[in-house]
């Protein structure tokens, strides 16, 4: 992998193929390694870009808190896209990486052909259920912090700052999305079958893809079905699009 820099924070990153720009984006606890079973398939015709958030992965882990927000992970995915060459890409993004997708797009629309939201949600417009849900991630951090070491310190800092949700303008922004999608979820993911189902009927062109055998990582459970869908999807994509 390679290394990119910052502002004093290391991602690292991968880039593989060539052919349209795919950039894939893990979810909380995991890493680039997520993708391993997919990369090779999906590198036959895209340039794929695979890489790990901070406090994730080979990722540094930084200790200022502020260094851990949607807005930084946005900006980071934007400055890979440059690293790669790449002004367009379609996204794709696991449970996390499918929220901070969303989140690029609302950012910067005008840079994405694309997205593939794998088993994630879109957030909540309600603040009862968007409490539940960060009551989940602080528990999430304490049993990080309860463990220790400079890795799990990490991902008690990203629970807080990226997985912890605010508001409801990624919810809201559902039926302005103008670009192709390709909404997947495992089964038995019983946690996102029903915000998979609201997404692929609130996004305009969205397609739903319930993957058969598998949980919350089809991608890993299910690989060569999950590349074949992905793949049908990305060579539909308009070139104009």
């Amino acid at each position: 992998m390679s290394t990119l820099e910052r502002d004093g924070v290391s991602l690292h990153y991968a880039i593989v193929g060539s052919g349209p720009a795919l950039l894939l984006t893990h979810g909380f606890r995991g890493s680039s390694a997520d993708f391993a079973k997919n990369v090779e398939t999906l590198a036959r015709a895209n340039t794929v870009i695979t890489w790990d958030l901070r406090g994730h992965g080979r990722s540094n882990c930084p200790v200022d808190p502020a260094a851990y927000s949607v807005a930084v992970c946005v900006a980071d995915m934007a400055a890979l896209l440059d690293v790669a060459g790449a002004e367009r890409a379609a996204l794709a993004g696991h449970s996390l990486g499918g929220f901070l997708s969303l989140e690029f797009q609302l950012a910067h629309r005008a840079r994405v052909t694309g997205l593939i939201l794998v088993d994630t949600g879109p957030g909540y417009r309600k603040d009862e259920p968007r409490a539940g849900w960060n009551k989940r991630a602080e528990g999430f951090a304490r049993d990080f912090e309860a463990k220790g070491g400079e890795r799990a310190l990490g991902l008690a800092r990203a629970a807080r700052g990226i997985l912890a949700q605010h508001d409801a303008r990624v919810i809201e922004s559902l039926p302005r999305i103008s670009v192709p999608t390709l909404v997947i979820v495992g089964e038995h993911d019983t946690l996102f079958l029903a915000g998979s189902r609201y997404m692929a009927d609130k996004i305009p062109k969205a397609k739903l893809e319930v993957i058969a055998n598998a949980a919350h990582s089809p991608n890993a459970e299910q690989p060569e079905v999950f590349a074949r869908v992905v793949t049908e999807f990305l060579r539909a994509i308009p070139a104009d699009c």
